[in-house]
């Protein structure tokens, strides 16, 4: 790139933090250092036009995650592990709310519903029998229990005749919460550079020197906050994982409302501007979506269009408007990476497909790891 002079000097030099990602992590990450050091200099880099990965491309879910995926998650972690993630994303999720305001993000407290489809009859009482242990082991956070059995109200097709409902579950929109976000921290004087991928870096100790396709320039310190890509740059225990979603064209009297599990939250749907949004179907193909490619297949498309047709909207007529995917960052453990990778360099990476939750405060926690 032919940069001139005032570029170099306005844009690329006397950089304190530059930030690789501006999602809900990079972001957020810009503000909270914004407020501990007002005088600083910070540069965020972005390879997409619009922020990459997850972000703005997730449901909207305002979640800490449905009982079936809790009790899937004990298999692989301590009660003491799983207490302080649920009150991680639960804290997080406050955080997001008090920083932009619920209006700002389109808030709503519906309340989230978990479905069991009939021959998914193991898994039900399953959860049924570990309700109430469940609900005693999380009842500090809320001060109540968390889960209960609703008799159905939606008149779902091929599901169990109750639900599990948390009341204390809502949704967003993840349009409306980034763009809060943006104007937050663009109007604390943080630059922001589209369209340039970093393509590698060197700690110098007294600097970072960072390349990117377009130019190279150095900070003083370099934070990565790219989530699923973050491995294209720093090997450590994370893969990509896609994930699928399709939205129907506006559906009349449509009377759903709230936030849907289904699977272990492998499923999940919601209703929004009178749509059905639909996203999962990963573990059909766990090696082939554990990829950082945008797309859509077949295979999983066909699933989740079965499932609005024999499952969610049994009896109304519908159309598909749009597809997408997005990419998520997971690991053999849920909990998110936040750490300090050398003398000048610090990853938040790992949302587990929890970034709406957690994002907020990891951004806050990266951000307390400056000196």
């Amino acid at each position: 790139m032919n940069l001139s002079y005032w570029e170099q000097k306005q844009w690329l030099q006397n950089i304190d933090f530059a930030i690789v990602g501006s999602g809900i992590v990079g972001l957020s990450t810009a503000l909270f250092l914004k407020q501990r050091f007002p005088k600083s200099n910070i540069t965020i880099l972005e390879k997409g036009i619009l922020p990459q990965g997850a972000s703005t491309k997730n449901a909207g879910f305002g979640c800490f995650g449905s009982l079936s995926e809790i009790l899937d998650d004990l298999k692989s972690h301590s009660e003491a592990e799983i207490i302080q993630l649920v009150k991680e994303r639960v804290d997080g999720l406050q955080l997001l709310r008090q920083t932009l305001g619920d209006s700002n993000i389109d808030y709503k407290a519906h309340g989230g519903y978990e479905l069991f489809l009939e021959k998914d009859a193991l898994i039900y009482e399953s959860c049924l029998e570990e309700m109430s242990r469940i609900n005693s082991l999380l009842a500090f956070l809320f001060k109540s229990d968390i889960y209960h059995k609703v008799s159905d109200r939606f008149h779902f097709s091929k599901v169990k005749k109750q639900y599990i409902y948390n009341k204390f579950e809502g949704q967003l929109d993840p349009g409306k919460m980034m763009q809060a976000l943006l104007q937050r921290v663009q109007n604390s004087g943080v630059k922001i550079l589209n369209n340039v991928a970093v393509e590698s870096y060197e700690d110098l100790n007294h600097s970072v020197k960072i390349k990117t396709d377009a130019f190279e320039l150095n900070t003083q310190n370099l934070i990565l906050t790219t989530n699923g890509f973050t491995n294209a740059l720093l090997p450590i225990d994370l893969s990509p994982a896609r994930a699928q979603v399709l939205i129907t064209k506006p559906i009349q009297n449509l009377e759903i409302k709230g936030t849907f599990h289904m699977d272990c939250g492998y499923y999940y749907f919601r209703n929004i501007d009178q749509r059905i949004l639909l996203g999962g179907g990963r573990n059909l193909d766990i090696e082939g979506e554990t990829t950082a490619y945008f797309a859509t297949t077949n295979k999983i498309q066909t699933e989740l269009e079965r499932l609005l047709k024999e499952v969610i909207l049994p009896n109304k007529d519908f159309e598909i408007d749009q597809r997408w995917s997005g990419i998520m960052g997971v690991g053999s453990k849920k909990k998110p990476l936040v750490f300090q990778a050398s003398e000048r360099v610090f990853v938040g990476a790992r949302m587990g497909g929890m970034g709406i939750a957690i994002g907020c405060s990891i951004g806050q926690q990266l951000s307390k790891l400056m000196v």
